[in-house]
């Protein structure tokens, strides 16, 4: 395992034991490439650093040795183009196994990636293009993003396809002078999916594959032998956390499925058979999806770990999966901004629907709006104090945005934006963004938690949880539902529904209205769209009407 090289020790007793001894050692002037890449294509030349297959049925195997020598390649090419240090370079290589090289070729030659999802459309583009200062581009060509990205571009920005990519690996040498680099230099940068506001360009130094490694050997807990496949997409931050970096210290082997259009629950479990996956790690709406499939029809005996990010599980999903499987799932969180900073770890047992625990070096705080940690039971914003240093893995900030980036650290604080509690044994229980709490008759309602108990009815396959205005209480609970296939939208089902949610939780966090729709609204990384939702109801000036409000809630304290 190449991370015991940047840590004191890999074993502990306890999670105390792991929180107090389990700090990264960052050496100087560290790049994941050289010093990682190359180091472990010179030890071990023949290990698998990349499974790669597609839809097709196409597949790849791809070597420590080979991705070394082809990533010189590839930075030999981006010289004799004019890329060089600092230079920004927007990515659209879907799960294409050529962006693993190109990611190794820019940090080696200090060029900047900025990895995209071949969702976007040419306006999204050219924002990317104009706000970030882009160089060039490379994109695989997947029959929409060539077309989307030149009309963004309009002939300003070079562009590169995989077919140059294949060119450049025949005709350029295979050895690459070390490029020197700072570990405070910008490494990569992701723009965020802004669910609330424009999107941002977040910035992670090169220091930052380190944060990984509690990432992969902590709470994936990976080790040598391990094929691990984590579902996302090259464009987004969760590609970083799950398919490169912590996993390669680890020593396990990335395994790649570069599928087309739509994924479905077969294709998924299908891959998972065939290539003996040990490791596995989606979002919450994967699983959803694969909860419903006949896992008795697939060899998934290889697999042994499995772990949610992107939104917080709903224990329905917890207890089915583990009932087909017998894995628990291992929720963890974190941002585009940071590696996992929470997560299920291997001393805990894991709590359904909550997020667990803090990851070494990680001083996570719940504060109040003016700065005070709250108690136990009590929703306060996640922080991260930075007084006894910033942790491994946390960004540097918002590129060439320095008012945001002040904006987020502020009196020796990381404010992530999100809220959560803190009950009595230590675990951390997401709530949501500070902007989707629901403050209702002075009560301040998670809609996650309203929607996690909806989503046990059998009715409900998919629920989002708003606020809309209410003249007596300020706020009043919505939920907005598709609903699962035999099911009929009726008065009655509303009925059921409400009683469904006072049966199980407070009388006060029951929607006042219920609304079934055909599909609710997705960010292109996966994420409900509260904030379109509310936008939506603000148009049509959804209110509740006291005179017509039947529910017959009581409102206690």
């Amino acid at each position: 395992m190449f991370a015991k090289k940047f840590l004191q020790r890999l074993k502990f007793d306890s999670y105390r034991d792991y929180v107090e001894n389990g700090a990264v050692n960052v050496p100087e002037n560290f790049n994941f490439a050289y010093d990682v890449v190359d180091a472990i294509a010179k030890e071990e030349p023949g290990r698998v650093a990349l499974i790669w297959c597609d839809s097709a049925g196409e597949k790849k195997t791809i070597t420590f040795s080979e991705l070394s020598r082809m990533s010189n390649a590839l930075a030999n090419f981006m010289t004799a183009r004019g890329i060089k240090r600092g230079d920004t370079v927007l990515l659209f290589m879907r799960r294409r196994w050529e962006y693993w090289v190109l990611m190794m070729a820019m940090h080696k030659l200090g060029a900047i990636p900025i990895p995209s999802t071949n969702q976007l459309k040419a306006e999204d583009i050219k924002y990317r293009i104009d706000t970030a200062a882009v160089r060039a581009i490379f994109a695989f060509d997947d029959g929409h993003i060539l077309n989307e990205i030149n009309a963004a571009a309009n002939g300003a920005v070079e562009i590169f396809t995989t077919d140059d990519i294949d060119t450049a690996l025949k005709e350029y040498p295979e050895t690459f002078a070390r490029v020197p680099n700072e570990n405070t230099d910008t490494m990569v940068v992701y723009f965020t999916s802004g669910t609330t506001d424009m999107p941002k360009m977040v910035a992670h130094n090169y220091t930052y594959p380190l944060g990984h490694i509690n990432t992969a050997v902590f709470w994936q807990r990976l080790h040598d032998g391990d094929i691990h496949f984590t579902l996302s997409e090259s464009g987004w931050a969760k590609c970083s956390w799950g398919k490169m970096y912590g996993q390669w210290m680890a020593g396990a082997t990335v395994f790649v499925f570069d599928f087309a259009g739509v994924f479905t629950a077969h294709d998924l479990l299908t891959a998972i058979s065939e290539n003996h996956v040990t490791s596995f790690c989606a979002p919450p709406t994967a699983y959803k999806m694969l909860i419903h499939a006949d896992f008795t029809k697939y060899d998934l005996s290889a697999l042994e770990k499995a772990e949610i990010a992107g939104e917080a599980l709903n224990p329905e999903v917890f207890e089915r999966f583990l009932n087909m499987t017998g894995i628990k799932l291992r929720e963890g969180f974190g941002q585009t901004e940071t590696c996992v900073m929470l997560f299920n770890n291997e001393w805990i047992e894991p709590k359904p629907g909550s997020m667990g625990m803090p990851a070494a070096g990680w001083d996570i705080q719940l504060l109040d709006e003016r700065g005070r940690a709250v108690p136990d039971g009590t929703v306060g914003e996640i922080c991260v104090s930075l007084k006894n240093g910033r942790p491994v893995g946390l960004f540097q900030g918002y590129h060439k945005n320095e008012k945001l980036t002040a904006a987020a650290y502020r009196d020796g604080i990381y404010h992530t934006g999100d809220v959560a509690y803190r009950d009595a044994d230590g675990y951390f229980w997401f709530v949501g963004r500070n902007d989707d709490l629901i403050k209702s008759a002075g009560y301040r309602i998670s809609p996650f938690e309203v929607e996690s108990v909806l989503t046990e009815h059998p009715a409900v396959r998919e629920v989002a949880v708003t606020g809309i205005p209410d003249p007596s209480r300020g706020m009043a609970v919505k939920a907005t539902i598709v609903l699962n296939k035999y099911f009929q939208a009726s008065d009655i089902l509303v009925k059921q529904l409400q009683n469904h949610v006072k049966s199980r939780t407070a009388p006060y966090k029951c929607p006042r209205v219920i609304e079934f729709v055909e599909s609710l609204p997705m960010t292109i990384s996966g994420k409900i769209r509260r904030a379109l939702i509310r936008t939506l109801d603000s148009a049509k000036t959804t209110i509740i009407d006291p005179v017509k409000d039947t529910l017959g809630l009581k409102d206690e304290k």
